[in-house]
């Protein structure tokens, strides 16, 4: 969400700096443009002085470089900077905004993401020693889920004996492999049998392994506190995920606006069905009750008949 006072900011960027730039136009007295042999150009109104143009000034007859879109797509801004546009501000100011936030998102959901794994390291899995290495998301995912693991190998030694218990997560896997595999899941078939087998090697394939063990039954405090972090730290990657976007968004406008303005500098538009675009404006102006901070993008698009 963007904030109020940020809002404003970019609004001002860009809708003063544009409007600045047409009243320049509009009220700039006839200038001064000699030829090689000393003669006007143009005729200067009587008793009036050439005025300097300003700097920032959009001016019909400032070059408009056809890389200017190109550079607007790396740095959004860069191209209106280049074509004299004091919007190219907003732009800039647009994408150092979006960038921290992204920055601050990715690393609070990194803080977060190493908070749950030491929680779980620490409680859930101190109980059975070894070494304990590192799980994929999956595997901190379903330590949410569920209260224990359940044993790899129920009985050690011998042929491998799954997990009886469905309240676990080894056992909830011995369950689904005897329903997708055998006939009737209360009753076994032969050891030796391609049903057996086949749902033996699900289970293997599924189940978590006696380094990877855990059980929340002493610590239900604990696990939910682990819970509300995963959360944290997934709502933190969503975030960073959004503002990702939001910048690529700011990439395209930029390129966007900077195409249209090459494009009516240099050729007077885009013709479409008989009109071509003669200027493009964009605004951010509130909504309903001005207390309420609301605000709304509005653009204007005009359009002159193609041979004007």
């Amino acid at each position: 969400m963007w904030r109020p006072w940020f809002v404003r900011f970019l609004a001002f960027a860009i809708t003063f700096g544009g409007a600045r730039a047409l009243r320049a136009q509009e009220l700039r007295p006839a200038a001064l443009h000699l030829t090689r042999d000393g003669k006007s150009r143009y005729p200067v109104e009587s008793g009036t002085a050439p005025a300097p143009v300003p700097r920032w000034t959009t001016r019909p007859d400032r070059p408009a470089p056809w890389w200017a879109p190109a550079l607007s797509a790396a740095v959004p801004g860069a191209g209106q900077f280049a074509l004299g546009q004091q919007r190219s501000v907003g732009y800039l100011v647009a994408e150092g905004y979006l960038l921290l936030q992204q920055v601050r998102a990715r690393r609070d959901a990194n803080r977060e993401r190493d908070a749950y794994r030491t929680l779980a390291f620490e409680v859930a899995r101190s109980p059975f020693g070894g070494e304990r290495p590192r799980g994929s998301w999956s595997y901190y995912e379903s330590m949410e889920q569920y209260l224990e693991s359940g044993a790899f190998d129920r009985i050690p030694g011998g042929a491998l004996d799954p997990e009886t218990d469905e309240t676990t997560y080894n056992g909830a896997r011995w369950l689904l492999a005897r329903e997708t595999y055998w006939l009737n899941p209360a009753a076994p078939p032969a050891m030796g049998s391609p049903e057996y087998q086949r749902a033996l090697s699900f289970y293997q394939s599924k189940a978590v392994p006696d380094a990877y063990r855990w059980s929340w039954r002493d610590a239900r405090l604990q696990q939910d506190v682990y819970a509300q972090t995963i959360a944290s730290a997934n709502r933190g990657a969503q975030r960073a995920v959004n503002y990702a976007g939001l910048v690529g968004a700011n990439h395209l406008v930029s390129l966007i606006d900077a195409y249209v303005s090459v494009r009516i500098r240099r050729f007077g538009g885009a013709g479409v069905a008989g009109v071509s675009v003669e200027s493009v404006h964009t605004a951010v102006e509130p909504v309903g009750d001005p207390r309420d901070g609301r605000r709304q993008w509005r653009a204007a698009v005009r359009l002159v008949p193609a041979g004007r």
